[in-house]
């Protein structure tokens, strides 16, 4: 199976939108459109609690034709237009979906974070973790979502083995960012960020970049919008993945980024595996 991540930060602009943002982001989905996945992601769609629109669909079917779609967006309590996610599946696969209610703290559980699929061999689920916030101030919340994730997906695991990916928001080790001294109380690096993941790790399972890439250096899947030269000069973090099952860790093909060009924060993130 050949799948793909990307959070994609605004369905409706990447869909609709006009921008030079939005140019890149289309030329970004025409890249992903071309490598035909059986099966794609999407994080952060912002999109209203009533899912897509007509407009919204119609550019999708268009797009990425004969393939499903499903969605869990943000819902009240929670902000409108916010976080959210998205299956694209091949139409010829039947998977059945679930959307995850994790007992996570504030209003985590409305905002449309965590989308599972069910095939008879294995789960496929993606995530839009919370970030720790400005000042860090949902850190707390997040180490109690880190938890009670983890929790998830080994309780998915001891069913049936699982492949996770998503925006995990944070970058585990020094070397998935470009600075690690600079960002050490830094949302997505903080210690207890990274301590919840090798915590989900440690659960069983495998981060497949680093299974197949050991450990390179200067490979991130995002680079932030606010500093104009973030991507230039690839002061990057790796902080989206493809996760699975230790167990089928050796099924993996491939795991590596999609190139989206001069386009900065999140690229799309491509596993190949052999189930």
């Amino acid at each position: 199976m050949k799948l793909i991540s990307w959070n994609i930060d605004s369905l409706n602009a990447a869909l609709t939108g006009d921008s030079a943002r939005a140019l890149l982001s289309k030329d970004v989905l025409k890249k992903i459109t071309e490598h035909d996945p059986d099966v794609f992601a999407i994080q952060e769609t912002k999109l209203p609690s009533n899912g897509p629109t007509k407009k919204h669909l119609e550019i999708l079917k268009d797009q990425f034709q004969e393939y499903e779609i499903v969605w869990n967006s943000s819902v009240e309590p929670a902000r409108k237009g916010y976080a959210g996610t998205m299956f694209l599946y091949k139409n010829h696969l039947k998977p059945s979906v679930a959307y995850p209610v994790i007992d996570a703290p504030d209003t985590m559980d409305f905002e449309g974070r965590i989308i599972t699929l069910e095939f008879d061999e294995f789960f496929l689920t993606q995530v839009y973790t919370p970030n720790a916030g400005d000042g860090l101030n949902r850190l707390k919340e997040r180490q109690i979502w880190d938890i009670k994730y983890a929790d998830y997906l080994a309780a998915l695991d001891k069913n049936k083995c699982v492949v996770a990916t998503g925006d995990f928001n944070v970058a585990h080790k020094e070397i998935d960012l470009a600075h690690p001294a600079n960002n050490r109380n830094s949302a997505g690096f903080t210690d207890e960020e990274r301590q919840g993941f090798t915590n989900l790790l440690n659960k069983g399972f495998t981060d497949t970049f680093r299974h197949l890439h050991g450990d390179i250096t200067d490979t991130y899947t995002w680079w932030a919008q606010r500093v104009k030269t973030s991507k230039i000069n690839n002061s990057g973090w790796r902080i989206d993945y493809w996760l699975v099952s230790d167990r089928i860790a050796d099924k993996v093909i491939a795991s590596e980024m999609i190139d989206s060009g001069p386009r900065q924060d999140h690229t799309p993130i491509l596993l190949e595996i052999n189930l």
